[in-house]
């Protein structure tokens, strides 16, 4: 689709629903799955973002945000498309019990990165530059964006919501909504 220039693109970010939590040997980033209760939180999703009438929806190719919007999908009759860039962040840590305070120290210096991954500056460059490039295709119409906690966080922060912090991430529910527009 052609963008028409001036037209604001209406994004809808959706964190994904619960998910399997990871762990060492568990199911890789790709295939970790919802769970029982998350499918039927993505169920109940529909309801309220059936009524933003998407022009599509988009996904992180990661199972568990894949699963999230697909009940939409399906109820508009759209597929899900899938985009590397809208992964999560990779922070270069290994599952770990303790994740949080390594992410901590990332949300306290966004500029540095763990060797093999990803700084959270970059992850917001990456959010940002993704997600105006779906905004140009939409035409104005509203797209769904599945996706995950750190990178809606850090997407939130790249359209200037300077309240995104650590704590506003961790505290994120899955799912979680949020509503923005790209000019």
């Amino acid at each position: 689709m052609r963008h028409n220039a001036g037209m604001p693109g209406h994004l809808i970010l959706v964190r994904h629903a619960e998910s399997v939590v990871p762990r060492p040997g568990g199911p890789d980033e790709f295939h970790r799955p919802l769970t029982e209760t998350g499918l039927a939180q993505a169920e109940n999703l529909v309801a309220e973002l059936v009524s933003a009438r998407p022009t599509l929806i988009v996904s992180s190719p990661y199972l568990r945000a894949v699963q999230t919007v697909e009940p939409l999908a399906r109820a508009v009759g759209l597929p899900v498309r899938t985009r590397w860039e809208l992964r999560e962040w990779d922070s270069g840590l290994e599952p770990t019990p303790d994740y949080a305070r390594y992410y901590a120290e990332s949300w306290a210096d966004p500029a540095a990165a763990r060797p093999g991954g990803e700084s959270l500056r970059q992850l917001t460059d990456r959010a940002v530059a993704a997600l105006t490039a779906l905004a140009g295709e939409s035409d104005g119409g509203t797209v769904v964006v599945g996706s995950h906690g750190t990178f809606v966080a850090r997407a939130l922060v790249g359209f200037g919501m300077s309240t995104v912090d650590w704590e506003f991430s961790r505290a994120m529910p899955m799912p979680a909504i949020y509503r923005i527009e790209v000019s």
